[in-house]
């Protein structure tokens, strides 16, 4: 079944992937693609509507990102939010100018609504704001549906044309009512009839792995992971005993993971499970390896060569199954978009992978559409609730150089964090926590002796999808009794501190 489909073009927003959900929450399916997108692979995929995002950069100079103006010959209905809004009247003969301070906002700011389709049944006076420049005068054609006290053009359309665009940030929560201004504009503007739901997503995707892998056999890189979990069932769903998961454990793992994983899989999917002890192997390879980004890569890279030797003693097999996830794929650097750190799903890949291909059948998915389908293919909600867990595992939560005694201190204390969240009913409300190792030790008293040991970082967000989230507000005594266990149970540790940080500005994984 061929889904409606809304592009959103990427102009450097950091909001770019949120668009995309907002649009995906509306049963719609939507994709990410460059400014640099030939037009003709946006006419191939037959857009009901395209969105264009922010982004930091001024329309007027020449260096900016633009899109040819044959996009709005199309007949396609658009919509520009912030840059795309005062690209779309730079290309079409309107004036954007740098704001000076009375026109510069950011922030909560009080919007006049005129009459639009846009804001059929919008309430809120309430918009987030975030532009430096201004549009001063609309193109001809258009004609402005509404204002701020600082803001003449807070928003424009020409309903011939079906363009519109808007100065402020529909997508995000701070614009109370954004989804009802996002939604006016998928169903009143671009008719879509909303056919993205799990149903036909498992569906159709079961019919395309069918089709893809035939009667060949498929190797999964199984973590016990959600991602790679979910994968794993819907593969198997499709082909069966001729899919082979490979489960590495690579001694980066929490604690009493790998058992769990070889036990839920085994007797709950009765699934062909081979589990790879492969510690020695990987901490032999990170030995001395500091920097982030080539821990990665050589997780990544043992990764593939783990399957390709166990594929080898099974006989040929000719696909590789992973859970890549599409924040995975955008974040990993898309078209022009700056790379935030490489997956090892993804940008960790070697060239020489020896597998006909890669199967990627969640890529187009944000992680919370993962988790319902996978609660649609019927796995336990413990599993599907857990919380994410990075590809290269501890290897990223230990700071600096991985030793088998730093991961087995974390794996101890990452245990007692969750068994006290779990105990104070938070576990669920959060959408992701972790220790974390840093390559620092400090003094501290025990009894009355000096010690110089480990410090525990503990790191707990809020958000929806990982793409933003807010540092969450554990209780003080829940963090108490946190700390009090930590540095009592684990040997090694004498200090605890808790992140604060949001994302942005820092991620969510502290490599």
């Amino acid at each position: 079944m061929q889904h409606e489909t809304v592009l959103v073009i990427d102009f450097g927003g950091q909001y770019n992937q949120l668009i995309a959900r907002r649009v995906r929450e509306n049963k719609v399916y939507c994709e990410i693609l460059p400014y640099t997108v030939d037009l003709d692979k946006i006419r191939k995929k037959n857009p009901k509507g395209i969105i264009f995002t922010g982004g930091p950069n001024s329309a007027y100079l020449e260096d900016s990102p633009k899109i040819s103006t044959e996009i709005f010959e199309m007949g396609v209905p658009i919509l520009g939010i912030c840059y795309g809004d005062q690209l779309i009247a730079h290309l079409l003969g309107g004036k954007v100018e740098k704001g000076d301070n009375q026109h510069k906002e950011y922030g909560k700011t009080k919007i006049e609504y005129g009459e639009s389709i846009l804001y059929d049944g919008v309430d809120s006076d309430q918009v987030w704001m975030s532009h430096t420049d201004y549009i001063s005068s609309a193109p001809e054609g258009f004609v402005v549906t509404s204002k701020t006290a600082d803001c003449p053009i807070a928003s424009m359309e020409d309903t011939k044309r079906n363009i519109y665009g808007v100065q402020f940030h529909p997508e995000v929560e701070h614009t109370i009512d954004g989804d009802k201004i996002l939604s006016n504009f998928l169903y009143k503007v671009c008719k879509v009839k909303g056919d993205w739901t799990t149903t036909s997503f498992i569906d159709d995707k079961v019919k395309e792995i069918k089709e893809k892998i035939g009667d060949k056999r498929a190797l999964c890189a199984l973590s016990g992971g959600v991602d790679s979990s979910v994968a794993a069932v819907l593969v198997h769903r499709a082909i069966g005993d001729n899919l082979t998961c490979i489960f590495v454990d690579h001694g980066l793992l929490r604690k009493n993971e790998g058992d769990d994983v070889e036990r839920i899989f085994k007797e709950k999917f009765n699934m062909n499970l081979i589990r790879v002890n492969a510690e020695d192997r990987f901490l032999g390879k990170l030995k001395g390896v500091t920097e982030p980004e080539k821990k990665r890569k050589i997780i990544g890279e043992e990764f593939i060569r783990v399957f390709e030797e166990e594929s080898h003693k099974l006989g040929r097999m000719e696909y590789l199954v992973q859970g890549t996830i599409y924040p995975d794929v955008v974040e990993s650097g898309l078209g022009d978009s700056a790379t935030i750190k490489s997956h090892h799903n993804v940008g960790g890949l070697p060239e020489d992978v020896d597998f006909q291909e890669i199967v990627e059948p969640l890529r187009e998915l944000f992680k919370d559409e993962v988790r319902n389908i996978g609660l649609e293919l019927g796995i336990e909600e413990g599993l599907i609730f857990r919380h994410p867990f990075p590809g290269p595992g501890l290897g990223i939560r230990v700071i600096g150089e991985v030793t088998k005694e730093k991961c087995d201190i974390l794996r101890e204390a990452d245990a007692v964090y969750m068994d006290e969240l779990r105990k104070a009913g938070l576990y669920r409300e959060i959408w992701q926590a972790f220790a974390t190792l840093p390559d620092v030790k400090t003094v501290g008293v025990m009894g009355d002796e000096r010690t110089y040991a480990y410090l525990v970082g503990l790191r707990a967000v809020a958000s929806s999808d990982g793409m933003t989230s807010d540092w969450y507000k554990i209780p003080y005594e829940v963090l108490e009794k946190i700390s009090s266990r930590i540095i009592n149970e684990c040997d090694g540790v004498n200090r605890v501190v808790y992140d604060i940080t949001s994302k942005p500005p820092g991620t969510i994984e502290w490599e």
